[in-house]
């Protein structure tokens, strides 16, 4: 082989792949001053995830994740339905922190149990499996100057690590190629003085006052007397009004006659939810640095969740090293677009809920999708609506006016800037 980069083999059904390099290009890369296989830069979720499942597979192969923060995967709670993720994802079982058997929905009109089971990795607890199985190949405290397709410079002293590929996982960035809404919340872990008789989630409590865009109430369980609440709406803008949001927790407890004994975690996020957007343009072909998670713009189109993105990534990264960088850019970048063009219908049904309809009359969008079969909802959180489902979601008439709604839909216009 010539050129010094992976040979090429193929997978059963032709899925080009890269095998190990030949004892040549071993050379040549300790000859060059590289030192690692692989570097994730960022310690959130999908380069966690992507490292722990490499590692799994390729326990010899030399990793690093590098992380600006104290520690990795930052005050999250990251959630997901049960179908989200394939049966064949088992490795992620040690990471869930919580499961239920169903959910429940609630709105002004109209309440629903849905028998689909409900799952939740925290962060501590990720921190705890990570940390056992990567040990000091995740390093914290790491401010870097640079990412570049085989190597990274760090912020202390210029120091350059050099890789056979460097994956960006650094989060999103904002790009004029994407049309954007975002989901909002902050979130607050209640400790009662009583237990509350809360079995399962209540995902969605839209029984509240509809302020600025669709709001809701999430609420997941932990114990008897033990819940995390979140104040979360749909909005234009990124701007988060912690202090109200807090009142409005506390306020919620009252009401459904909880006695809040104290506060033990509070956590915030502003999601992007996206409208419409030009892939080439967020993603540029000639960009051949392996991009995971936000910063690939995986993550769902309507709720703004990263986890089953993060999952399906991970399980990618890991079958296609070893692998040079420009290589495993083109691998994630091709699993990215195809993402981005089955997430079309639902861009459009986002554009419906954030254009069509008045503030205050959004839920009607969401109490009429809950109405739906159980197995419709379970597809349209895993992305993988049938046409026939894409019939029903549009059939009947619609819960916001007409004619905003066709205006709506057809408009995927974007910002004419090129992305930074």
């Amino acid at each position: 082989m010539e050129g010094g980069s992976p040979q090429a083999s193929r997978r059963p059904g032709g899925t080009p792949r890269c095998t190990l390099p030949s004892w040549r290009d071993r050379r040549a890369r300790r000859n060059s001053g590289v030192s690692l296989d692989l570097i994730f830069v960022g310690g959130g979720l999908a380069s966690c995830l992507a490292a722990y499942r490499t590692a799994e597979r390729h326990p010899g192969l030399r990793l690093q994740v590098l992380e600006q923060a104290a520690q990795p995967g930052g005050n999250h709670t990251w959630s997901f339905h049960e179908a989200d993720v394939p049966a064949a994802s088992s490795w992620l079982d040690p990471l869930i922190t919580w499961r239920w058997p169903r959910y429940e929905v609630r709105f002004p009109g109209y309440r629903r149990v849905v028998e689909s089971g409900y799952r939740s990795i925290e962060s501590g607890h990720l921190r705890t499996v990570i940390g056992a199985a990567l040990g000091d190949r995740v390093r914290t405290g790491v401010g870097i100057t640079k990412i570049g397709q085989d190597h990274v410079v760090l912020a202390d002293g210029g120091q350059r690590l050099s890789a056979t590929a460097v994956v960006d996982a650094t989060g999103y960035r904002p790009s004029p190629a994407l049309r954007l809404g975002y989901q909002k919340f902050l979130g607050q872990v209640l400790e009662f003085d009583r237990p509350i008789g809360l079995t399962h989630p209540i995902l969605m409590d839209a029984s509240v006052a509809q302020e600025e865009g669709f709001r809701f109430v999430y609420v997941l369980p932990f114990s008897e007397t033990s819940a995390l609440v979140e104040d979360t709406y749909y909005s234009d803008t990124t701007g988060l009004p912690t202090d109200v949001l807090r009142a409005r927790i506390q306020a919620y407890a009252r009401a459904m006659g909880w006695q809040v004994r104290g506060v033990t975690r509070e956590e915030t996020g502003v999601l992007p939810i996206t409208l419409a957007g030009d892939f080439t343009r967020f993603w540029p072909r000639d960009d051949r640095t392996p991009r995971l998670g936000l910063r690939a713009g995986l993550f769902n189109p309507t709720t703004g969740y990263s986890l089953p993105d993060a999952v399906a990534a991970a399980d990618l990264v890991a079958g296609s090293l070893p692998c040079d960088g420009a290589r495993l850019a083109s691998v994630l970048r091709t699993h990215a677009e195809s993402r981005w063009n089955r997430g079309r219908f639902f861009r459009g049904l986002n554009r419906m809920l954030f254009l069509a309809g008045r503030p205050a009359e959004r839920f009607r969008v969401l109490e009429r999708f809950y109405r739906l079969p159980a197995g419709l909802i379970e597809r349209f959180y895993a992305g993988r609506l049938t046409l026939a489902d894409q019939v029903r979601l549009l059939a009947g008439k619609p819960p916001v006016p007409v004619l905003p709604a066709l205006a709506a839909w057809i408009d995927t216009s974007v910002g004419t800037e090129t992305p930074a």
